[in-house]
């Protein structure tokens, strides 16, 4: 179906085309004052006729020849060769009919044939010249539009394939010490057993659709991350104090889902569960400096592991970047008080 509409579409051109230079024909004739009779308007006709099939020849060769998918220099070889070419097949072709057909004009008889072909060569080549370069401008816009969609396509592939691992990476142990935790209150707080299955119901779930969508509420994000939070305060006990110090206004603006989560996690993995003191996470979001900041905040010390080679750190950044491109920002860094904080910079969207 696709290939019936293309072909269509060029068939149009060319009756259009070869339809206004005919049309040119008659308009220059009643402009100068010049007869139109029937030789005018059967030479206007074979004269168009010839066009549309001498050029459509020449559209299979070039195809044929794959003149389109050769260097530059050798397609401007190409189109001016075959542009002169059939200039000179079409002018010696139709000369030939007017002859035969006696279509001849007063002032064409007082030519010599050859006079007559070089004079007809000339227009045809200029003719023939702007139909090659409407040909090839059309097929190159075609082609960089098609790139434009491929590259797209292998974009959102990249994309998507980058979101499954980040998806994939849930972490079994929080799974399996969260599982334990629960048990662990089924006798003794059943209450707060059920509560913990339905935030690790809601946790399991986001991290579920992850990958439909590019950006989530803030506000969404937030309470998935006090849902994990929750769990975890189960295992770490008064080992683990959560701040939030979070600006009401920030609740509505994007964020990727399940970065958050990310560094959250990387705070307790990297911070908490290294101390045999425990500490404390902070989480702050506001806006600074026309951006949307997120600060996570938590005891510990950065060292170069954990700055470079990361999960929580690579993921982050290449979410950013997907998502925002070059108007997000990611550092982690020592505070100076036997803190981490990583600090998330993005565009605020009204």
């Amino acid at each position: 179906m696709r290939t019936i509409r293309k072909i269509g579409a060029y068939w149009w051109c060319q009756a259009v085309g070869w339809g206004a230079n005919a049309s040119l024909s008659f308009f220059f004739a009643w402009t100068f004052g010049r007869e139109i009779d029937g030789s005018f308007i059967l030479r206007a006709l074979i004269q168009a006729g010839l066009g549309l099939i001498f050029t459509h020849i020449m559209r299979l060769i070039l195809i044929r020849l794959r003149v389109l998918q050769r260097s530059i220099q050798a397609q401007i070889i190409f189109f001016v060769t075959f542009t002169l070419l059939f200039a000179v097949l079409i002018s010696a072709t139709s000369l030939s009919l007017f002859r035969g057909l006696d279509l001849f004009t007063k002032d064409q008889r007082s030519f010599s044939f050859v006079s007559l072909l070089i004079a007809s060569s000339i227009n045809a080549f200029v003719t023939l010249l702007v139909w090659n370069l409407l040909y090839y401008i059309y097929h190159y816009v075609e082609r960089v539009r098609n790139q434009q969609i491929e590259s797209l396509r292998a974009e959102s592939m990249i994309r998507e394939l980058q979101l499954q691992r980040i998806k994939s990476h849930i972490n079994p142990h929080f799974i399996f010490n969260s599982l334990n935790s629960i048990r662990a209150l089924v006798d003794e707080n059943p209450s707060r057993a059920r509560t913990a299955i339905t935030e690790l119901s809601n946790i399991l779930r986001s991290s579920m659709q992850v990958e439909k969508a590019e950006t989530v509420p803030f506000e969404k994000e937030l309470n998935i991350v006090k849902d994990y939070l929750a769990l975890e305060q189960m295992r770490f006990e008064e080992r683990l104090q959560v701040k939030f110090d979070i600006d009401e206004d920030t609740l509505d603006q994007p964020v990727p889902p399940m970065m958050l989560q990310t560094l959250v996690e990387n705070a307790i993995k990297h911070g908490i569960s290294k101390n045999i003191s425990g500490g404390e996470v902070e989480i702050i979001s506001r806006y600074y400096e026309f951006s949307h900041e997120l600060i996570i905040r938590n005891t510990g010390k950065l060292n170069g592991t954990y700055n470079h080679e990361g999960f929580g750190v690579s993921s982050t950044m290449e979410r950013l970047k997907l998502t925002f491109g070059d108007k997000a920002s990611f550092e982690l860094r020592n505070t100076g008080d036997a803190r981490v904080e990583a600090v998330v910079q993005m565009p605020v969207t009204i």
